[in-house]
């Protein structure tokens, strides 16, 4: 099989990571040694289905094939036309040459987050930080969306609040460039913004820490508190509940380690928001998930309304909490009661609570108000986070070792000479092994995935970036595997080479001697043996 040659550095590994490489090289595999098997046969349908596909995907696909893609200039005034005669809002199209009311950029990369009581977090972010910035935009305003990848691997965007293409113009950026869209924001609501590179790793680049609250304002219709009140929000809450995950196994199986509201450990408990009684509280509510159900409770409060995606029109009166699914949101307007006091702030499915998802709206008459709280999380400079890491109670990474207490080495003794190690969730797992010498270690690989927008999506690899020996696996596809015989003691660390953030280790030692009394006594018996005879012969010496 063809794979990655051996003596590449890792400078040229990362140069490689945005994987037009690897996809060349296991395009050439399946069309050679895999043609024949199911798994070749299935990526060779998938390619053949997809590479004639409006510009998002063919243009992905383009550099694997020599057939020309249809033509995407084609107009469609007639669609733009009846549209314009409905009484619901056009979509968000707008021709990308038309100048915009509003200019927005995000910058993503891979990175660290400090989440408070002692934890860092090795993940991806947006502007530095997870969540990224909350986004104010007004009902048919044409926006400008700019996307700059500071990263060292493709990222990307998918804008919810966009009632149109997105992945075409921003769904793989490489390291180092930017790309835009525009689009006309025609419906009001809260959205969700995130990274979404293509192919299997959109869910994976959500999981690992890309998104934001995009707000997309009304022109003209107000929520109905507002109406009846007479005048806007004492307080606005830009309130985003999100999850964080140890390891790739982890963020599959939906299994969070903590849950935040706007990044950072039980925020709203160390730093209580306050309100005046009687004030007039809007919460701008996203789940982002991405796995687990919320619902969204503040005891003591009954809301006065609340609106199903943020829509003004989507009314409900009344209600104890709102059930929020992932990437579900909600408008909650509501009246702080005339009574001093704290109302808590929780998902009252509490397993969310438990691991950080608590805050408390302190009720104070001398609270100063009116006031916004954004959504993002907090900002560090780059200084302080290496600080954070160094001083850490715990470094946490979906994708490559953290520190031993929350990735702790697999450990095998002797007695085990055969283990296997998962690929899931673009990562490892376990992410570190200890074996003996003439341990054989299988890699199987557990993403469910195959070829989308020109990539190959679930496919893996397992390459040394030090070690005594090279380990150079070929592309596994699902339940692929591969298998080594580590004879050599040492520490091998590898990465995936499509996706060079992956990282593990295997750790090689001699077997400890199990050094018992039996062990210790058995060269001693000759010895004891003569002297015991020794003994013998003087007692029986004559006097």
């Amino acid at each position: 099989m063809l794979v990655l040659p051996l003596m590449m550095s890792m400078a040229v590994i990362q140069e490689v990571h945005a994987c037009p490489a690897c996809n060349a090289l296991y395009k050439k595999e399946i069309e050679t040694t895999l043609k024949e098997t199911l798994v070749g046969k299935e990526l060779m349908a998938a390619m053949e289905a997809q590479k004639n596909l409006p510009l998002d995907y063919a243009e992905a696909t383009r550099h694997l094939f020599t057939e020309n893609v249809q033509d995407p200039d084609s107009d469609f005034f007639e669609i733009i036309r009846r549209d314009e005669g409905l009484s619901i809002p056009q979509t968000s199209y707008v021709d990308q040459d038309v100048e915009a009311d509003v200019s927005v950029t995000i910058t993503l990369d891979e990175g660290l987050a400090y989440l408070g009581n002692g934890v860092v977090y090795d993940g991806f972010r947006t502007n530095g930080k997870i969540p990224g910035p909350t986004i104010r935009v007004t009902e048919g305003d044409i926006v400008e969306f700019i996307v700059e990848n500071n990263g060292s691997i493709p990222h990307g965007a998918s804008i919810h609040a966009a009632y149109t293409q997105t992945s075409k113009y921003l769904g793989e950026i490489p390291s180092g460039q930017s790309k835009s869209i525009k689009f006309r924001a025609t419906i009001p609501g809260i959205y969700l913004y995130h990274c979404a590179p293509g192919g299997h790793a959109i869910p994976m680049h959500v999981m690992f820490g890309q998104y934001g609250m995009i707000i997309v304002e009304p022109a003209e219709q107000r929520y109905k508190l507002e109406e009846e009140l007479g005048h806007g929000p004492d307080i606005e809450i830009d309130l985003i509940q999100h999850e964080w995950y140890a390891s790739g196994k982890d963020a599959v199986e939906g299994n969070p380690t903590y849950v935040t509201f706007n990044g950072d450990i039980f925020k709203y408990v160390k730093d209580p928001i306050t309100a005046r009684p009687g004030d007039y509280v809007r919460i701008n509510f996203m789940n982002v998930g991405p796995n687990l159900v919320s619902t969204f409770h503040l005891v003591g409060i009954v809301w006065d309304y609340a609106y199903w995606q943020g829509h003004p029109e989507n009314v409900l009166v009344g209600g104890q909490t709102v059930t929020a699914g992932p990437s579900d949101t909600f408008v909650i307007e509501f009246r702080v009661p005339p009574d001093e006091g704290a109302y808590t702030i929780l998902s009252h499915a509490v397993g969310s609570t438990s691991r950080g998802a608590i805050g408390l709206l302190v009720a104070d008459r001398n609270a100063d108000t009116p006031k916004l709280i954004t959504s993002e999380g907090p900002k560090y400079t780059e200084e302080e986070l290496a600080e954070f890491k160094e001083n850490a109670n715990r470094v946490m990474s979906p994708f490559r070792p953290g520190s031993p207490d929350i990735d702790p080495p697999a450990v095998y003794g002797d007695d085990t000479k055969d283990v296997t190690v998962s690929i899931i969730g673009n990562s490892y797992y376990p992410k570190t092994i200890e074996i003996t010498p003439g341990t054989t270690v299988t890699w199987i690989n557990e993403d469910v995935f195959s070829f989308l927008a020109g990539e190959f999506s679930g496919i893996h690899n397992v390459v040394s970036t030090e070690g005594p020996t090279n380990l150079n696996s070929p592309m596994l596809a699902h339940a692929e595997t591969w298998s080594y015989t580590f004879g050599e003691e040492g520490e091998y660390t590898y990465i995936c080479t499509p996706h060079p953030y992956m990282q593990g280790k295997v750790i090689v030692r001699a077997a400890e001697r199990d050094l018992n009394i039996a062990t210790i006594m058995w060269p001693m018996i000759p010895a004891l043996f003569a002297l015991g005879i020794a003994i013998l012969a003087l007692r029986k010496k004559p006097e």
